[in-house]
């Protein structure tokens, strides 16, 4: 007997014989003593061919079956004497690592980056994306550079060999290192999380793809089927680093039943001995967010009521490999599971409302922020004719909320031609609600007639920036583009390719919710955006603007249609957005998004770890360091900022002409979303917002806004912004010297990544002094 176990298919021989087989065999099985008239059979799946194949010729075999026989046992060259089928028609299945060659590597070790604004670049990506490699140093720019572009075509790669198609091994290296050169002078970055986390163990070993995406969207419409399962997606995507945007539809959908009372409990108990009502909280994400759905399911369902057992969580202070920072021990999710549990046990008996949805994504998200260890991101969307739902940060209407309420930025989902008188008195009140006009979110790609195509019409909501049309569990792909760091516009469309190239990389990863994975197979979403664009307008004029977009976009639809084919996957649904980004931003010394900035000049204040060994080289050189009032674990560092010569300051830009920009870019760019906070004088301009929002909700998809003048905007010690005129800043530059890096202390520190969008404006922190660590 001999037996072919799984093998690759030589394509090459293949295509010599009239079987044609293209996929892997599973097994096969030779009898060379069976002399019977019945041919072992191999059935093909790709083609539903069969290859025969047989020790002799029958005389009951037909001709045409004797040449494939003998054809097929030519190619496989059978050696009988033996107990294995030696072939080069089958090769050993193997997925080789990509790597940039080391010699190519070598030239840019010796490359000082190119950080932007000074020093506050470097500190950023040292804080906060420079991994500790295996010999216990931390990286440096080139190295990160290295893994991330090693990790992107390490992806492709799997993804090629694993589906039987095409890998150009020396088209790939060359590729490779054009993407590398692009994203280590900053003409394009990942995400955040995908400077973080791709290339590491986190997808090369554990496969947790998700933790490259950005955002997400969750609806409550059908939670009727299975009331706690939007609930722990949210939960288990925050924890992750994914920040999630959800609705209220569910209201009203089903009835707080309440746990079951301690006779009906024991009574069970007695018919099910197996029945133990003890769970013992695993020290993982996946334990944490299974404690929380058996306590909403014992509500929810009518179940017993679950009794937790946290001996086997880390102690506060330990160290979090996997996505960085350090444990916050077992007391937040305790007090998540008490505040639950005084939260449904005043609701039991009645219907779920928008007000119990959003409270409980809201503690659910107060838990992941974890004392400040990590951030979270949530967009809440309801009714805008429901003053419940409006009124929910009102603290004097609910009290109850103020202790959580800061978790998440709340939205209606505005409807085309409503009267916007009572929004807008609330957005005077506290700047919330922001808007989202989910008719035009599922009409259009790009906001003019030719693409009113309803691509989305699917579509539910949008990530808590708002930068991307979701359908319900669906992820988001960013990738940031920055126009003024390049001299021309071939070479922005030369940026546009790789930058495309990671992001529609990342849709080919898996995730572990099948819902999910269902959305991402089918609409392979992505967001390529710009940043730095009040730089760019400002050197070169709105026109040129428009013509790099248009230009750009038509490249970005064929790029598509290209690599969609090569990788044999759906073209993607939408390409294009404009995220408000942050800290991404800083490294490449860019403006955030489409946004200016507060100052010509300014002072720009960040939080570190007070143990970091960044900390030396600044005061070293010059820069004020002093203790963070509100976290004895933190130093705030102060560097001066030039954001560059004549340019607007945010304070200078009306209301007007910041929708004007947001509307031009989600005409000319966005076929997904821009991401657009608008500052307004609630004095001047207040008065004007129903009519601005009467003129822009036929040229946007979704805007937020924010109250901004001298007598509303709150002056605090330690502000993460100040600013200051040219004379300051010059004074103080004149008193700082070279910081250097390369003489860090041998105590390398594992960095704390900026989750999601990488963005303040839609990460949630704590609305008192302690959140200022997030900065």
């Amino acid at each position: 007997m001999l037996t072919i176990k799984r093998l690759v298919l030589n394509q090459s021989l293949l295509n010599k014989s009239s079987c044609n087989s293209t996929i892997p065999i599973i097994s096969i099985n030779y009898n060379n003593s069976n002399n019977n008239n019945n041919n072992n059979k191999y059935n093909n799946k790709y083609n539903n061919k069969i290859c025969f194949f047989s020790s002799s010729s029958s005389s009951s075999s037909s001709s045409s079956s004797s040449t494939l026989i003998n054809k097929t046992n030519e190619i496989l060259d059978i050696e009988e004497n033996n107990n294995e089928i030696s072939s080069p028609l089958f090769l050993k299945e193997t997925i080789k690592e990509f790597k940039l060659k080391k010699e190519f590597i070598e030239k840019y070790s010796k490359k000082k980056a190119p950080f932007g604004f000074g020093v506050l670049g470097e500190i950023v990506y040292r804080r906060s994306y420079s991994r500790v490699k295996e010999d216990n140093t931390n990286e440096q720019w080139f190295e990160t550079v290295e893994r991330v572009v090693n990790g992107t075509y390490n992806i492709q790669r799997k993804w090629i060999e694993r589906h039987g198609l095409e890998w150009n091994q020396s088209k790939a290296q060359k590729s490779a290192q054009e993407m590398y050169n692009r994203i280590f002078e900053m003409k394009f970055l990942p995400p955040g999380r995908g400077l973080y986390s791709c290339g590491s163990s986190t997808t090369e070993s554990k496969g947790l793809f998700a933790a490259l995406n950005n955002c997400a969207f969750v609806s409550t419409l059908d939670m009727k089927k299975n009331p706690s399962k939007p609930f722990i997606f949210l939960m288990d995507a925050s924890m992750l680093g994914v920040g999630v945007g959800f609705d209220t539809k569910g209201e009203n959908s089903f009835i707080i039943k309440g746990q079951l009372q301690q006779q009906q409990q024991q009574q069970q108990q007695q018919n099910d001995q197996n029945n133990n009502n003890i769970f013992i909280v695993p020290d993982s994400r996946e334990g944490w967010v299974e404690s929380v759905q058996l306590l909403l399911d014992s509500y929810f369902l009518k179940r017993n009521n679950p009794i937790f057992d946290y001996s086997s969580i880390r102690k506060k202070g330990e160290p979090i490999k996997g996505f960085g920072g350090v444990c916050c021990g077992y007391e937040p999710l305790k007090e998540l599971h008490d505040e639950i549990r005084d939260l449904l046990n005043k609701c039991i008996g009645k219907p779920i409302s928008s007000t119990n949805i959003v409270d409980l994504m809201n503690l659910i998200g107060k838990c992941v922020v974890s004392g400040n260890v990590r951030q979270a991101a949530e967009i809440a969307f309801g009714d805008p004719n429901s003053q419940e739902y409006i009124d929910l940060k009102n603290y004097e209407i609910n009290p109850h909320r103020a202790s959580f309420g800061w978790c998440s930025n709340n939205s209606v989902f505005a409807e085309l031609g409503m009267d916007y008188s009572k929004v807008c008195q609330s957005i005077l009140y506290n700047g919330e609600p922001g808007l989202a006009w989910l008719d035009n979110m599922k009409a259009y790609s790009r906001m003019v007639p030719t693409e009113l195509d309803y691509k989305d019409r699917r579509a539910m909501g949008g990530n808590p920036c708002l930068e991307q049309t979701l359908e319900s569990y669906e992820l988001c792909c960013l990738v940031e583009t920055f126009p003024n760091n390049h001299e021309s516009l071939e070479d922005y469309l030369k940026t546009l390719k790789y930058a495309f190239l990671y992001a529609k990389t990342v849709t080919l990863g898996s995730t572990q919710w099948p819902d999910t994975n269902k959305v991402l197979l089918r609409n392979r979403r992505i967001g390529c955006s710009m940043s730095g664009i009040a730089q760019f307008i400002h050197f070169n004029g709105l026109h040129q603007l428009k013509d790099w977009c248009v230009n750009g976009f038509k490249l970005l639809n064929e790029l598509d249609e290209r690599y969609s084919e090569w990788l044999a996957i759906p073209k993607s649904i939408k390409k294009t957005s404009i995220k408000p980004s942050g800290t991404v931003s800083l490294l490449a010394g860019a403006t955030p998004g489409m946004h200016y900035p507060i100052s010509e000049y300014y002072i720009r204040r960040i939080r570190i770890q007070k143990e970091s060994n960044l900390i030396q080289p600044l005061i070293d050189a010059g820069y004020h360091v002093e203790p963070a009032f509100e976290n004895s674990t933190n130093v705030v560092v102060e560097i001066p900022i030039h954001s560059g010569k004549g340019i607007r300051s945010a304070n200078s830009i009306t209301m007007w002409e910041q929708l004007s920009l947001a509307s031009f870019l989600q005409k000319y760019w966005a076929d997904n979303q821009v991401s657009c906070t608008v500052s307004f004088d609630p004095v001047k301009e207040g008065p004007q917002l129903k009519h601005a929002l009467d003129y822009f909700q036929y040229q946007l998809k979704g805007v937020s806004f924010l109250p901004n003048s001298s007598t509303t905007t709150s002056v605090y010690k330690q502000m993460p912004y100040e600013e200051i005129d040219e004379t300051r800043y010059n004074r103080i530059v004149a008193n700082l010297k070279p910081v250097d890096f390369q003489k860090l202390n041998n105590s390398p520190l594992e960095p704390t990544p900026d989750k999601f969008c990488d963005s303040s404006s839609c990460t949630i922190v704590s609305d008192n002094s302690e959140t200022l660590n997030n900065l």
